[in-house]
């Protein structure tokens, strides 16, 4: 008898890991919120507005029975936006089983309560389910895992034995799954980043070249880890698929639905019409907003995050928040280095 999987959210990642998981021989049911969406993905056999081109295999079935995806389940993947993923969780909360392994792949931090993931759903599910709950993380554009390109993710999880599963469940020969039990880092890194590739696409916008996107992108690979570390993640993680990793693909692919926002910006467009221009939820604007705060919480300097934050909320010119970053008072990248050592050893 086929494992039967539930994928919760009819998007384009929630649709390329329904595909990967089918044609591993699992029988997945996809829910989808919307009842024409579900109708076309069934007869037409292609998602057309979120993952156009992909054929949606024999094993999927989509439904507008939540509980349905539900039902049979050894697996469940919380496939949504990171802003809908409470509700979901709450609506779902008459079919939750101890028995049951919990995916998410939501990248973002709750805007109104600065809760990573894993807190959200600890808090609407219950902490006893943060044993079978992982984090699906790392850099992966749905438009490549469809088409079965080579690619390798991290699964994050408090319980070790969770991760495996997870690692077992997804892996493939062109899909590579690694396991992390620093559950909060894997979430930072992979909320955090799209912060940077909105920059990167601003500079890009601006006209600005190579040697201005490799400085956001590595100077925010050092704001995401002070934040990171303070939180109480690993530095470590930062470095790997769920840190660098992600913030390359997202900052330099067109895939990146912040990166083409954040070049519509810079060529002017307002946050609304990128919005608009892109058309699929864009993380990292509601990101931005949460880390704002929590850099404010935490006392952490985070420059390019502040700068950002005055263009899409404060009406900053996006050339003016170059020059200042440009212009700050300068400093030492090594002292950087230690002073996140020594937190670090602290921590331990």
């Amino acid at each position: 008898m086929k494992e039967h999987v539930g994928v919760i959210g009819a998007g384009s990642w929630a649709t390329a890991l329904a595909a990967l998981l089918a044609k591993k021989g699992r029988r997945v049911i996809m829910y989808a919120r919307r009842p024409e969406l579900a109708e076309e993905i069934n007869i037409t056999r292609e998602n057309s507005r979120y993952l156009p081109g992909v054929a949606i295999h024999p094993n999927i079935e989509v439904t507008v029975d939540l509980e349905r995806a539900f039902r049979k389940a050894r697996v469940v993947v919380f496939g949504v936006p990171s802003h809908a993923f409470r509700e979901v969780v709450r609506q779902s909360r008459p079919f939750l089983k101890n028995d049951t392994i919990y995916v998410n792949t939501a990248k973002g931090i709750e805007e109104t309560s600065l809760s990573s993931m894993s807190a959200v759903f600890a808090q609407e599910a219950g902490t006893e389910l943060l044993q079978k709950y992982a984090g699906l993380s790392g850099p992966s554009h749905a438009e490549e895992v469809g088409r079965e390109l080579p690619t390798a993710v991290v699964a994050a999880s408090y319980r070790l034995e969770t991760a495996e599963y997870v690692q077992e469940l997804f892996m493939s020969d062109r899909f590579r799954v690694y396991t992390n039990p620093d559950v909060l880092g894997v979430e930072l890194g992979g909320a955090l980043k799209n912060i940077i590739a909105l920059g990167t696409g601003i500079a890009e916008g601006l006209s600005f070249g190579d040697n201005t996107k490799a400085a956001l992108m590595t100077r925010g690979l050092a704001e995401i880890t002070r934040l990171g570390v303070i939180m109480g993640a690993n530095p470590l993680t930062f470095a790997g698929l769920a840190g660098v990793g992600d913030l390359i693909v997202t900052c330099t692919s067109m895939h990146s639905r912040n990166r083409r926002a954040g070049i519509a910006i810079g060529k002017g467009s307002s946050v609304e019409e990128a919005l608009e221009l892109v058309d699929m939820v864009v993380e990292g604007v509601r990101t931005t907003r949460a880390a704002h705060q929590l850099s404010a919480r935490y006392a952490v300097e985070m420059p390019i995050t502040d700068q950002i934050y005055k263009v899409l909320f404060e009406g900053l010119a996006p050339g003016t928040a170059v020059n200042n970053l440009m212009s700050r008072g300068r400093t030492r990248e090594m002292e950087e280095v230690a002073k996140m050592t020594v937190k670090l050893l602290n921590n331990n």
